[in-house]
């Protein structure tokens, strides 16, 4: 495998990764919510909680993944602010 078509088959692994890691957040704890809303007969009442968590812990493992694969962004980032004609122009004066 060269070298260009194994960095787009990491990429499309990533991407699936997170959207694997977001959509079995969500529907593992919205599925625990209305297993346990069925077992103490309370209505929706878990099955809101859970699906709450369920968002959140999504979102924290997207946020942990971009982290873990992203870490030399910021430095990229800050080397493109500094670059004296990526600068606002001064205001011109009336």
């Amino acid at each position: 495998m060269d070298q260009e078509t194994r960095k787009y088959a990491m990429q499309m692994a990533f991407a699936s990764s997170i959207g694997i890691a977001m959509i079995l957040a969500v529907f593992g704890c919205l599925l625990l919510g209305t297993y346990l809303d069925k077992k103490f007969d309370s209505g929706h009442v878990f099955t809101v909680i859970f699906l709450f968590i369920g968002l959140a812990a999504g979102f924290r493992n997207l946020y942990v993944l971009i982290q873990k694969n992203f870490t030399d962004e910021e430095t990229i980032i800050k080397s493109l602010k500094s670059e004296p004609h990526r600068q606002r122009p001064v205001p011109k004066k009336d």
